[in-house]
Parts: C-alpha cells; sequence; structure tokens
C-alpha cells in the first residue's frame, strides 16, 4: 500500500480528519477496505451514519466461514473432518461440517472456504453415499466456484493401484470449476493420523493468514483423533485393548476348501461398547518365520537397535508392513536396487503391467530377486509403512452377548511364485492365538451400516460367505429388541454340506419366525454356477416391492465383484419389475443410497 495520503485535499473531511482517517486506513488490506466500502454505505443509506462500528466478537469473523467437507465410508474422513471442526473452531473460525451425502447444487451457491476430507473405496471408487456428489460436480450442473478456496486431504491404501483417486480427483475438479487452491493435496496411507493432523494445521494457518491474522492457539496437548462415533472408552485404535480370545471354531464342514473361524473376545473390563454394523479393529503380528527369513535375506542382525531400545526384529514382527507389497516401495526398491526391470514396470505406460506383476507377490519376493548390497538397518526400515489394523465386520450384538464381541474370518492361504503364502492378521488368529491369549483391538465405529430406527422396518440382507458375519449381529440385535418388521436374508457359498456358515442358528431363526426368507445359493453344488444375485433375480418381484413398501437393503462381503453383480442386479430389477428405463432404475437407486436405505460393507 502507497505511504502517500489515501484522501486528497478535495475531500470534505478537514485536515485533522482527513490525517486520522489516513492513519486508520493505511492499515487494512483490499478485503478490509472492500467490506469497510459496503458497511458504510449501508449505514449512509439507512441514515445512521453516525452509529459506531462494532467490532466482530473476540475469537470469530462470520465473513469467513469455513465448510469442512467429507466423503466417508467407514468413518476415518469423518473422524478426521470432526477433528479439523473442533481446531478450526479453537482458533475462532465460524465453520460447520457437511456431509458429502447431503451437500447439493444450492449449497455451492456462495463462494465459501473449504476444508475436504474423502476417501476412496476399492479401485478408485467415491464413499457410496458420495456417489452424487461426485456426479453433480463433474457432470453439466456443476457449480461454478469462482471466489471459494480449498485445500484437499485424500485418505486410501497405497496397496491399491488407485490411490487416493477421489482425494485427486476432488483436488483437480475444484481448481477447473474456479477454485482457488490454497494448499497443496495430501495424500494419507493406511496410518493416517499424524499425516492428517498436519494437514489440518497447516490449512487453517493458511487461512488464517488470509484472515491477516499471524498467530492462531495452539490445540491442547494430547488432542486425539476422534471417531465418528466415539465409545465411551479410553481404549482406541492408538491405544488398543488386549482382549482375551475366548473361543476360536472352525465352521467349515469336513471337505470344504474354505477355512472360516468363528472367533469370540471378551471385552470385559474394557469399557468398549458397539453397535450391530460396526467393525472390530485387529492390531495384528506379522509371522515369526517369515520376519526371520527377511532378515537372512537381507544378512541383518536381529537385534541391531534402532534406537530407545527398539529392536529390528520387534520392529518388524509387531510394527511393520512387511508382507504387502506397494507401489511406493517398489519405487523405493528400485531406487535402492537400480533394477531396470522394476524401473520398466514404474512407467507411466506399465500400470496394467505392473498391477498384474503385484498380484500374489509380497514385499519378500522383491527383496530376494532384486538384493541391494549393504543395505543398513534404518534405510530398509525407512521405506516400510507401519502395520496396518485389519477391520472385521462384527457378528453380534453386545445386548444379546454382553462383554463379548464376535467375528466371523475367513482365513487366506495360497500358492504362488512357489512359496505359501497367508493372509497376516487371518493366519495369526488361525495358527498361533489360543484360547486365553490376548489380542489388541478396539471398535470401529460405522455410521454408514446401521439397522433401520424402526424395527417395524423391513430389511434385506445379502451376505455371501463372510460377508454373513453383521447380518447375524443385526438378527441377533432385533430379536433383543422385539423388532416386528419382517427379515429376508440372501446367502450363498461353494457347498451346501459344509460351507453354510452358522447354518443351524439361520434355520432356527426361521423357525422362530424371526427370519421371515431365508435364500441361498451354493455355486458348486450343481453343474452351472448359482451366486446370490442369481437367487435375487429370481425372486426379483417380490424383493422389489420389499423395497417399494420400504425396505431396507444391506450388502456385506467382496467389493470388487460380489457387491457390483448385486448393484447391478438391483438395477436390472427395478428396470423389469418397476417398468423403468436404465437412468430411472439407476436415479431410483441412487436415492435409495442418499437415504441411507440401500448401505454396502464391502472390502
Amino acid at each position: 500500500m502507497s505511504s502517500g495520503p489515501l484522501l486528497d485535499t478535495n475531500s470534505p473531511l478537514s485536515a485533522a480528519q482527513a490525517e486520522r482517517l489516513n492513519q486508520a486506513l493505511a492499515g487494512l488490506d483490499a478485503r478490509q477496505l472492500t467490506w469497510l466500502s459496503g458497511y458504510l454505505s449501508g449505514l449512509g443509506a439507512a441514515g445512521t451514519l453516525s452509529a459506531p462500528v462494532q467490532a466482530p466478537a473476540s475469537g470469530t469473523d462470520t465473513a469467513f466461514p469455513l465448510v469442512i467437507l467429507y466423503g466417508s465410508q467407514t468413518g476415518n474422513a469423518e473422524g478426521v473432518a470432526e477433528l479439523a471442526l473442533e481446531r478450526a473452531k479453537a482458533r475462532g473460525f465460524e465453520a460447520r461440517l457437511a456431509d458429502m451425502a447431503e451437500f447439493g447444487k444450492k449449497d455451492f451457491k456462495a463462494p465459501a472456504n473449504y476444508l475436504i476430507v474423502v476417501s476412496t473405496q476399492g479401485e478408485g471408487d467415491p464413499p457410496d453415499t458420495a456417489e452424487g456428489f461426485f456426479e453433480l460436480i463433474n457432470g453439466r450442473k456443476a457449480p461454478d466456484l469462482k471466489g471459494s478456496r480449498f485445500s484437499v486431504l485424500g485418505l486410501g491404501d497405497s496397496s491399491y493401484e488407485y490411490f487416493c483417486q477421489m482425494g485427486k480427483l476432488t483436488d483437480a475438479r475444484f481448481a477447473e470449476l474456479g477454485a482457488e487452491r490454497i494448499l497443496d493435496r495430501v495424500d494419507c496411507d493406511v496410518d493416517y493420523d499424524e499425516p492428517a493432523e498436519r494437514w489440518i494445521e497447516a490449512t487453517l494457518d493458511a487461512y488464517q493468514a488470509l484472515k491477516g491474522e499471524s498467530q492462531a492457539p495452539q490445540p491442547a496437548a494430547g488432542f486425539a483423533m476422534p471417531t465418528a462415533a466415539a465409545a465411551p472408552s479410553a481404549y482406541s485404535r492408538k491405544n488398543p485393548f488386549e482382549a482375551e480370545v475366548l473361543e476360536s471354531i472352525q465352521l467349515n464342514g469336513r471337505g470344504s476348501l474354505k477355512e472360516t473361524h468363528h472367533i469370540e473376545l471378551s471385552l470385559e473390563g474394557s469399557g468398549l461398547s458397539y453397535q450391530p454394523g460396526d467393525a472390530l479393529g485387529i492390531v495384528p503380528q506379522n509371522d515369526p518365520s517369515y520376519v526371520d527369513e527377511m532378515l537372512d535375506t537381507l544378512a541383518m542382525d536381529a537385534e541391531h537397535d534402532l534406537g530407545e531400545g527398539r529392536l529390528l526384529r520387534d520392529a518388524l514382527l509387531k510394527e511393520l508392513e512387511v508382507t504387502t507389497l506397494t507401489r511406493p516401495f517398489v519405487k523405493h526398491w528400485a531406487e535402492l536396487s537400480e533394477a531396470s526391470e522394476l524401473k520398466r514396470l514404474l512407467a507411466e505406460d506399465a500400470k496394467d503391467e505392473l498391477r498384474d506383476w503385484l498380484y500374489g507377490r509380497q514385499l519378500i519376493d522383491i527383496v530376494r530377486d532384486y538384493p541391494v548390497t549393504g543395505i543398513d538397518a534404518p534405510t530398509f526400515v525407512s521405506a516400510l509403512r507401519k502395520l496396518p489394523p485389519r477391520l472385521y465386520s462384527i457378528a453380534s450384538s453386545l445386548d444379546a452377548n454382553p462383554d463379548e464381541v464376535h467375528l466371523t474370518v475367513g482365513i487366506v492361504r495360497y500358492e504362488a511364485y512357489g512359496r505359501a503364502r497367508g493372509g497376516v492378521t487371518s493366519t495369526w488368529l488361525s495358527d498361533r492365538v489360543q484360547p486365553g491369549d490376548t489380542v489388541p483391538i478396539y471398535i470401529d465405529h460405522n455410521k454408514n451400516f446401521k439397522l433401520p430406527e424402526s424395527g417395524d422396518t423391513p430389511i434385506i440382507m445379502v451376505g455371501p460367505g463372510t460377508g454373513i458375519a453383521p447380518f447375524r449381529s443385526f438378527m441377533q440385535q432385533r430379536e433383543e429388541d422385539g423388532a416386528k418388521g419382517d427379515n429376508w436374508l440372501f446367502f450363498g457359498d461353494q457347498h451346501f454340506e459344509s460351507d453354510f456358515l452358522y447354518q443351524a442358528e439361520w434355520l432356527n431363526m426361521r423357525a422362530k419366525g424371526l427370519l421371515t426368507r431365508l435364500d441361498v445359493a451354493f455355486s458348486r453344488d450343481q453343474a452351472e454356477k448359482i451366486y446370490v444375485q442369481d437367487r435375487m433375480r429370481e425372486k426379483g418381484r417380490e424383493l422389489y416391492e420389499w423395497l417399494e413398501n420400504g425396505a431396507h437393503f444391506y450388502v456385506c462381503g467382496d467389493g470388487e465383484r460380489m457387491a457390483v453383480d448385486v448393484h447391478n442386479t438391483l438395477i436390472e430389477i427395478a428396470k423389469t419389475h418397476g417398468g423403468r428405463d436404465e437412468e430411472s432404475a439407476t436415479a431410483w437407486l441412487r436415492e435409495l443410497q442418499q437415504a441411507k436405505r440401500y448401505q454396502r460393507d464391502v472390502y
């Protein structure tokens, strides 16, 4: 701003008045001058020009509202957004939380300042409830965002090809629509707590600077990342509860190609609580024989001290991901090994080939096949991400099973590239954890997979394989509540004789009238494979009538194939039995999602 006078000698003010006004205006930025111009104009029009200017209440700025916008599937993005809201309010911002599921074009009418947190599901998909939001911003009716500002945090898993894809798309699209990016996008892997908190503080710092404030109050020490619906307990993902294993029972019968365990854990003394639809987080340990093979391959000392008494073998067993092979690790190892083959696979035009190459391989394979001479322990450890917890749909009702939580765990075992492989958590639970041992757990609350508020509302459940878990919880809870609504289950697996999980329980529920309808599909009991979507198609008319009469529809299980097939079958049913065309059927299903009458828990 110029150091010369802001008012010339032709103004109607006296020299003293002009001097005082020049001194006052010299400290204002362009935004404040614009506001003052409008303020004085308004006072003049109202005939109250002599009224004193009222300073805004301490710590608030109603001219600079923040919208903390989130798209969340299981609650992680919502938890980060809730933390951002707390931090923003602590700094004196006027801020509000907004779910993409409920954010329409009218909400974009006025320019705003956004903090955006969005998760990515499966192969680059948005959260189910946010699909309509992404259709809006990418469609013909996309809003004009000129005058708005934004910053994006993406949550994802780097073991997937389209890591944080929805964060990347949101960031690019908001800029294309005219909004100003105030901070570069941040992409978070499965261990997101610390980078998410840093992004929140950096974004609020940037908005604070735009307000003309260089100093901002710091959050209280020890401020913890909230969950979407935190339980009144001190135990969390960062501080898990050591739960005693009460039972571990194999559910599959003789001759089955599958291995599924029913596991019961004690919550006694934890203060942990959950609702049907929530998940249990388990903090696993890696296979000791696998870790020892890794150390031998790298020629590293298991007792190497990483600092503060933290030994290498212990860190590889309990802290670090040493099985799942991700693109970031391949990139890191390509630089260390200077392997031309790895560098070729990382090229932009080799994405499909890299995806195929990664399938079935583990970290030990790349370490063995592309050796790095003389690598030290700190360098190797720095390339590893933290061992992420694994989430399992809860298979019990707390009201029906006080102080207990039940799981339905499919044990992952396979052969690939000349060696036996296994799922980190599932094989740990089945092979090395015994009743009487303890495992670290926490509750992962999921607002987007819940029973209807009214027990009179009918529900339809589709849960093949281990996808049956939450529906066991649903039925136990409905029985405890004395709910009167009808309940329809579609279950599928390979063989009736060996793979009908919880068969006696389901048949007992049907005999009592709790389970109104039961349709099963055992794919390998006949020459032509039959799946749950085939049973849905056979019962299409009744299924459509249930939905038209207010039923809620739930899907749990494989998100890559089964859930996609079920989704497409629902559209087909709406066309066949509802007389809808493709566009109308798709819109009908989208409306069910937005009303939370179509919910999915897929993996």
